[in-house]
């Protein structure tokens, strides 16, 4: 499979609300924090995003749906990325524009 980078997909999430993955600094203590462990990757997720990977995303599916929304992520993250907010956009996204 090959991947091809883009912006479009960052701007079709900003779109739907503030996606702030920018910010994200790729440190691992929201997976950490995270009650269900390894099978949510916020970061990784976000790099998809950011990469412009769609693929990749509807691949994600399921973790994203997985995810509590607990804000346990967020208490940890030392970028003060709003992780919750973004996986809300995620899930709209696929939902939508990503089938």
């Amino acid at each position: 499979m090959t991947a091809l980078v883009g912006t479009g997909l960052t701007r079709s999430l900003e779109a739907i609300g503030p996606f702030d993955a920018k910010a994200c600094m790729n440190c691992g203590v929201c997976t950490a924090a995270c009650p269900l462990g390894v099978n949510v990757l916020p970061r990784r997720l976000f790099r998809f995003a950011l990469l412009g990977l769609e693929d990749r995303l509807l691949e994600a599916r399921e973790p994203i749906f997985s995810c509590l929304l607990c804000r346990a992520c967020e208490a940890s993250c030392p970028a003060g990325v709003h992780i919750t907010e973004n996986m809300r956009i995620l899930r709209h996204w696929l939902l939508g524009e990503g089938g």
